[in-house]
């Protein structure tokens, strides 16, 4: 898995690509996000248009991730999931608690609490 982090108006944009599954991935992924939680203080763009799969644990990093930015005040939005992950998280229902955008700059707009 490659990740690659940029920064736009105050906003962080992940770009993650590869697979998010248990062991490695998962944990660089975590790392990644507790980073961004760390050291930056806008909202969360992630891009996961070349995410191809995400398995249980990825999917429970990205649940805790988005509830520890909540607590923080900060936004997080979910940036041109792949077909698979945007099945998933319908299958899972968790589409209801991620913002879904497929436009780069909806997404800015609503981390940067233009848009709700």
């Amino acid at each position: 898995m490659r990740i690659n982090r940029s920064e736009e108006g105050g906003t962080t944009i992940v770009d993650v690509e590869g697979t998010i599954k248990l062991g490695e991935s998962a944990q660089q992924f975590a790392a990644e996000l507790q980073d961004v939680l760390d050291r930056t203080s806008g909202g969360v763009v992630i891009d996961f248009a070349r995410i191809d799969y995400v398995d249980s644990t990825g999917i429970g990093e990205l649940v805790g991730y988005l509830q520890r930015f909540s607590r923080a005040n900060r936004k997080v939005a979910l940036f041109r999931p792949h077909q698979r992950l945007e099945a998933l998280l319908k299958l899972t229902r968790l589409e209801t608690i991620f913002p879904i955008f497929w436009e780069r700059d909806e997404a800015l707009r609503f981390v940067r609490g233009s848009a709700s």
